[in-house]
C-alpha cells in the first residue's frame, strides 16, 4: 500500500486555496511525494478557467462592490462562486501515478467524493466526463489538468451554495437573462443541505472524504507539512495570481493594449460556438480572408494546455476548412493532447463562422 502525504489545511485565504495546490503539483512534478490537500476558503471569491477570457465571462464592477476577489486557475472550466460551504479536495499525483486517459483519471479521482456522499445518505453517482450527479442534478465542481508532470484533479464537497450570488457574479446580457441563469442553477444543482435538510458537521465530512479516498485508491494518507521550497513556491504563485497580467492572460497575450486598423478587407470578428465539451470563443483578424492574430478562450478542458500553438498553427492561412483542419490535428498528433467533448473540428468550425 503506497503512502500519499496529506494536507489538511483547514481554512485558508481565497488565494491561497487556489496557489496551494498549483505550487503543490509543481513540487510533486519535480518529485516530491503524491500529495491530496483538504481545505476550505475562509471568505468567497470568484475564479476563472485557465482559457475564459475575463471581462467576457465576469461582472467585474459587482466584484468590486461587494468586494469579490477574482482569480484565474490553471484548471479549464468556467467561471465559479466558492466560499467556505464548500470542502476542496486537490489532488496531485505524478503523471506515472496516474491513468493518461482522461475519462479514466476523473473515474479513479472521483470515486472517493462520490462515496463520501453516499456515506451520508446521498445517491450520487459518476457521470462522464466529470460530473458527479445525484439524480438530473450536479452536486459538486471538478477540474483536471496537468502541470509539468503532475496530473492535477481538483474538486469540492458542497455543503451549502449562493445561488444569488452565482447569478450575481456572472457577465450576463441583461435582467432576465440573469434571472434565468438562478433559476436553472436552483433547478439543477444541489448541495448537501439540500438533500439532507441538515448539512453533517465539517469534521465528520473530512474524515469520511479522507477515509474514501484511502480506501479508494488503496493508499495510505499520511498528515504532512508544506517544505520550505514548496512555500517559496507558494508565495511566488500568489504574486502571480494576483498580477494583471495573468489575470488578463487571455486578452493579453495577443490582443492586450494593441490597436487594430480596420481598412479595406481587413475585419475583426468575434465567434462563439457551442460544444459538448463547452464554449469555444474566438477574435480573429482577417486579412481578405487570412488569418492575421487569433485568440481562442472558451471554458473547456485541454490536457495538456495547448491554445497557443493552435493559435498559432492557424495563423497565417486562409480560411479554408481543409487546411485549418490539417494544421490543428497536426498540433493534436504532436503534443498528444486530450480535450473530453472537444475535438480539432470543433476549433475549426468556430473558425468558420468568421466566414460564414
Amino acid at each position: 500500500m503506497a503512502e500519499v502525504r496529506l494536507l489538511d489545511l483547514g481554512f485558508v485565504s481565497a488565494l491561497r486555496s487556489q496557489t496551494l495546490y498549483h505550487a503543490v503539483a509543481e513540487s510533486v512534478s519535480k518529485g516530491s511525494p503524491d500529495t491530496i490537500n483538504i481545505l476550505s476558503p475562509a471568505e468567497p471569491y470568484v475564479c476563472i478557467g485557465m482559457h475564459q477570457e475575463l471581462e467576457n465571462e465576469v461582472d467585474l464592477e459587482y466584484c468590486r462592490t461587494h468586494n469579490l476577489p477574482v482569480y484565474r486557475r490553471q484548471v479549464g472550466g468556467g467561471a465559479v462562486f466558492l466560499d467556505k460551504n464548500q470542502i476542496f479536495y486537490q489532488v496531485m499525483f505524478h503523471k506515472d501515478h496516474a491513468p493518461a486517459n482522461v475519462n479514466e483519471i476523473y473515474e479513479k479521482f472521483l470515486k472517493a467524493p462520490i462515496e463520501t456522499y453516499r456515506a451520508f445518505g446521498i445517491n450520487a453517482v459518476y457521470r462522464p466526463i466529470n460530473d458527479i450527479r445525484v439524480d438530473n442534478k450536479k452536486i459538486g465542481g471538478t477540474g483536471a489538468a496537468t502541470i509539468g508532470n503532475c496530473t492535477v484533479v481538483v474538486g469540492s464537497i458542497i455543503l451549502d451554495f449562493d445561488y444569488k450570488a452565482m447569478s450575481k457574479v456572472l457577465k450576463v446580457p441583461d435582467e432576465k437573462f440573469r434571472d434565468k441563469v438562478y433559476k436553472t442553477m436552483e433547478t439543477y444543482l444541489t448541495t448537501m443541505k439540500r438533500e439532507l435538510d441538515e448539512v453533517p458537521p465539517r469534521d465528520e465530512i473530512k474524515k469520511m472524504l479522507i477515509k474514501k479516498f484511502e480506501e479508494s485508491l488503496d493508499i495510505e494518507l499520511v498528515e504532512g507539512k508544506l517544505t520550505d521550497e514548496e512555500m517559496k513556491l507558494v508565495e511566488e504563485f500568489d504574486k502571480k495570481f494576483q498580477s494583471y497580467e495573468w489575470l488578463h492572460k487571455v486578452s493579453r497575450e495577443k490582443h492586450g493594449f494593441r490597436d487594430v486598423k480596420i481598412s479595406e478587407g481587413v475585419r475583426v470578428v468575434e465567434t462563439a460556438h457551442k460544444v459538448a465539451g463547452g464554449l469555444i470563443r474566438t477574435v480573429i483578424s482577417l486579412e481578405n480572408n487570412i488569418i492575421r492574430d487569433i485568440m481562442i478562450s472558451g471554458d473547456f478542458f485541454m490536457y495538456p494546455d495547448a491554445i497557443a500553438e493552435i493559435e498559432d498553427a492557424v495563423t497565417g492561412i486562409e480560411v479554408r476548412r481543409e487546411d485549418l483542419l490539417q494544421n490543428v490535428w497536426r498540433i493534436y498528433d504532436d503534443r498528444k493532447i486530450r480535450s473530453p467533448g472537444v475535438l480539432p473540428e470543433n476549433f475549426v468550425e468556430a473558425i468558420m463562422k468568421a466566414v460564414a
